[in-house]
């Protein structure tokens, strides 16, 4: 529980990260989005069929179906790391990135007419960006929740 007569620590540059704790929702988040990004990564690899509407596989589709499998391991493993090495900053930037990565497949799924599957990804990134900006501490479009804590100016 915060006791909000007590300064947090997370915003004390002094604080050594080990012993910052990371919020429990930001946490399940993460863990969520790492389990969803390589679930992506498996359907690519296993059946490359459920990304193509049930349309044959091709040798192009399936040279990307490995680029998307290669890709969403590497983005779940260092989610995963980096809350593990309460990695703070770096963990909120590659959430923006994350939450970036949804709103773009969004746009482009509203661009092709897949409507239905813009909602889910919305949801996921702006979750990812309020997260974000819960490690930050500050919103993720203030330029001073990018810079390093030992050299912020408020």
């Amino acid at each position: 529980m915060i006791n909000p007569g007590v300064p947090s620590q997370a915003g004390d540059p002094k604080t050594p990260q080990s012993v910052v704790r990371l919020p429990v929702w930001v946490s399940i988040v993460v863990i969520l989005g790492a389990l969803l990004t390589i679930t992506g990564a498996v359907i690519s690899k296993v059946d490359p069929t459920l990304l193509t509407n049930g349309s044959p596989v091709t040798d192009a589709a399936r040279i990307y179906a490995d680029y998307m499998f290669a890709r969403n391991v590497a983005l779940a493993v260092l989610l995963l790391l980096l809350l593990l090495v309460r990695a703070r900053q770096v963990l909120a930037g590659f959430m923006v990135l994350i939450a970036l990565i949804q709103l773009v497949d969004g746009v482009d799924d509203l661009v092709r007419g897949d409507v239905l599957l813009v909602p889910g990804l919305v949801v996921f990134a702006l979750v990812f960006l309020l997260g974000a900006g819960r490690l930050f501490g500050q919103p993720v479009w203030h330029i001073a929740a990018w810079r390093d804590p030992q050299t912020r100016t408020h």
